[in-house]
């Protein structure tokens, strides 16, 4: 029996993190096609009947709801396999700034204002800030482990961390808030076993929407991960986020519905 051919037939099974990576880009553009599209097509309806529209928008913004933790999932992954974790923060960071404008136009400012030269608002910040904080909470929890002090004392300053960063998303007024950096944080610490941290994951979720019901429907992809990077798609989704948004802001512009 051919050995050699049996381990790569066993490398090769499963969904890499690519693919589970794309099906995450194809979530959010699906919820943000929802989100910003369809929701602004309700509202300048002058028919009054919205019915059909209505359910297509809660049909996409459903499956939208799984975007998130899989991107949750990708990021303790990136933390566990990145050679620079604070590189990799400054990443998260640098591209929550690019992304800003982008998804403000998106979903917080008017034709009107723009046109009026307001190009930022700070009521609701992109996903990236989201991200980077709770990146900032796990390198912060990898820190103190790192520390020989009493495990009281390092469980406080732990949690200390983590209710820092949930105050600090809260203040920033982040997508996801505080429970989304909260969510961050459980994936992290059952990283070990994927499916459970996903699980616990999409539990803390729901405490922001009923509407997160649906991102339980991960576990699906997570359980047939194979451990692989698969293609190189590492800008893809830092490039695609801000592209996209303002593409939706484009189509929304053209349809007068901006």
């Amino acid at each position: 029996m051919d050995t050699d051919k049996l381990s790569i037939n066993a490398a090769t099974k499963g969904i890499s993190g690519s693919t589970i990576k794309l099906i995450a880009i194809v979530t959010m553009l699906i919820d943000h096609i929802g989100a910003v599209v369809v929701e602004r097509m309700i509202g300048y309806s002058t028919s009054g009947d919205t019915a059909v529209l209505t359910a297509v928008y809660y049909s996409m913004r459903l499956i939208g709801r799984m975007g998130f933790p899989i991107f949750i999932f990708l990021l303790v992954q990136g933390v566990e396999h990145t050679r620079n974790k604070w590189k990799y923060l400054l990443r998260l960071m640098v591209f929550a700034l690019i992304s800003e404008i982008p998804f403000d136009f998106a979903f917080g400012l008017s034709v009107q204002q723009i046109a009026a030269g307001k190009f930022l608002e700070f009521s609701y910040q992109n996903v990236f800030f989201t991200l980077s904080i709770g990146l900032l909470c796990i390198l912060g929890l990898q820190e103190i482990d790192k520390i020989e002090w009493n495990a009281i004392i390092k469980i406080v300053l732990s949690i200390g961390v983590v209710i820092a960063g949930m105050i600090l998303a809260e203040w920033l007024r982040t997508d996801y808030g505080d429970i989304g950096v909260l969510a961050i944080v459980v994936m992290y610490l059952f990283r070990r076993t994927p499916l459970l941290a996903a699980a616990g994951t999409c539990v803390i979720l729901l405490f922001s929407n009923i509407l997160e019901i649906s991102a339980f429907f991960v576990l699906l992809p997570l359980a047939f991960y194979n451990g692989k990077r698969g293609w190189k798609l590492k800008w893809v989704f830092y490039l695609f986020y801000p592209v996209h948004l303002f593409v939706l802001w484009l189509i929304c512009l053209g349809m007068g519905i901006a």
